[in-house]
């Protein structure tokens, strides 16, 4: 009983929002992981939920702009070699993408990736927004993503929520969104084996 009382707790560690506190990375640092795919500018949400309880655990933001960063508010994610700004997570290349997705997709949760097109005045305003917000309370991820979003152009109809299951479906709403779903059959004490080389690349371990 004590054994999988220790894996609940783990499991709940790990994909939950959790607590948070200022990081900031240097102006060097950042701007050599800077990275950006280029065009489509986009918006995705991430959204986290419970393979048993069906309830959403987390919600994470991926903008891509002038530059593709992270944000994942109150977050346990997180690579040694990627700086971070108060839970904007920058060099987020593609295979950065799938360690994060990895990392939360297991045997008790799936991901539902929501992702919508915006101006690139958007996406820089929404990435600007996202490093101004600072870093996030605990089991606020929802409430700072939302207020993130709340009144910029084409995000109006998104409330103001703490819930990841509410933003998730204002998001999945809004006109043009694609939608995936990523779920994983791995025990939650072999999920996000992905590492990064020296050279940045992914790779399983």
């Amino acid at each position: 009983m004590i054994r999988i009382l220790a894996w609940l707790v783990l499991a709940i560690s790990l994909s939950a929002c959790g607590a948070s506190v200022p990081v900031q990375a240097t102006d060097a640092a950042v701007q050599a992981a800077r990275y950006s795919p280029g065009p489509p500018t986009a918006v995705t949400l991430f959204t986290v939920i419970s393979n048993s309880t069906n309830s959403g655990a987390h919600s994470g933001l991926l903008i891509n702009g002038s530059e593709r960063v992270l944000f994942d508010p109150a977050g346990t994610w997180y690579h040694p070699r990627l700086p971070e700004r108060n839970d904007v997570h920058f060099g987020i290349t593609d295979k950065v993408v799938a360690f994060y997705i990895d990392y939360h997709a297991r045997l008790t949760f799936r991901v539902l990736q929501q992702t919508v097109p915006v101006s690139p005045e958007v996406a820089d305003l929404l990435i600007a927004r996202a490093k101004a917000y600072g870093a996030v309370p605990k089991a606020q991820c929802s409430k700072s993503i939302t207020a993130i979003l709340s009144g910029v152009p084409g995000f109006e109809a998104i409330p103001r929520s703490w819930f990841p299951l509410k933003l998730s479906d204002a998001f999945g709403a809004l006109p043009g969104v694609t939608s995936r779903l990523i779920t994983d059959s791995d025990d939650d004490s072999n999920h996000g084996v992905l590492l990064v080389q020296a050279n940045g690349d992914p790779f399983v371990e």
